[in-house]
């Protein structure tokens, strides 16, 4: 299925590793021109290079995203170099700490938390999200043509206990992407969510690195795999490529009619 992505220039943030890669890696692979953000140079590049080797086009975006000067001068850059800008994701974020006590995964308790943490949390994931959409819209309303995908998560949906600021953040950018989405519609912009599960990243890696090779392992996994259906059948918790298809589709011309919606990519985990 062509999905019309040929010569799009896209920009994918957080894009080193994990989720981002798979996204920058399948809109390459769909002909679209694929600018790497990460906040890390080392990363972005590497990604750049394998896009590069397959026959793709790539830059590395390199770019602090809570800094909205950087976010600036990465979009000119990108525009400086393929012209404008037709799809910006908004994928970067934070690895979730994870504290276990017996069957219970996530980061410390809200009551434990300062003020510190709460503004590493909402400056990734909150100004991130604005600083980088507000640098593309009035490319993408110039043109008459854009696509918005931010990457939100399952517990900015339903809650849960132990990323309690994790989860209003991410809350807070759904809310973002239905109201964008009502103001630039006129503009054949559409504005969308990805909300996925659990994802083995290597943000996630450390929780599931014994997985099957240990009781304590096998319990953990267990533990995860009860909330997702899908992991009966499938045997597997959610990949980066999982979440890659869903957003390219959102990017595509086949989404035309697709705008301020959240897509979960859950294995079940959440049906509403």
């Amino acid at each position: 299925m062509d999905l019309g992505l040929k010569d799009k220039v896209a920009i994918v943030t957080g894009a080193g590793r994990g989720i981002g890669r798979a996204i920058i890696l399948t809109l390459a692979e769909e002909g679209a021109k694929v600018a790497v953000n990460d906040l890390f140079q080392e990363r972005a590049e590497s990604v750049a290079t394998e896009v590069r080797t397959n026959g793709g086009q790539a830059i590395a975006a390199v770019a602090d995203l809570t800094d909205g000067k950087q976010v600036a001068d990465m979009v000119s850059r990108v525009v400086k170099e393929w012209g404008t800008v037709h799809v910006l994701v908004n994928n970067a974020g934070l690895a979730v700490e994870v504290v276990e006590t017996g069957e219970v995964f996530g980061g410390p308790f809200f009551g434990q938390l300062e003020r510190p943490d709460w503004d590493r949390v909402m400056n990734i994931i909150t100004y991130g999200t604005l600083n980088c959409s507000r640098a593309v819209v009035n490319h993408m309303a110039d043109q008459g043509w854009g696509r918005i995908v931010n990457i939100v998560s399952d517990a900015g949906r339903v809650g849960e206990p132990r990323l309690v600021t994790y989860s209003m953040a991410k809350a807070g950018v759904t809310g973002f992407t239905k109201a964008l989405a009502k103001e630039v519609g006129r503009y054949r912009i559409t504005v969308n969510c990805v909300s996925p599960g659990t994802t083995q990243t290597e943000a996630t890696a450390s929780l599931f690195e014994d997985a099957r090779a240990s009781d304590e392992g096998r319990a953990r996994l267990n533990a995860v795999a009860r909330q997702y259906p899908l992991f009966r059948g499938l045997e597997r918790l959610g990949q980066p490529q999982d979440v890659a298809n869903a957003v390219a589709f959102l990017a595509s011309d086949r989404a035309e009619w697709i705008t301020g919606q959240v897509l979960s990519v859950n294995g079940g985990y959440s049906m509403f």
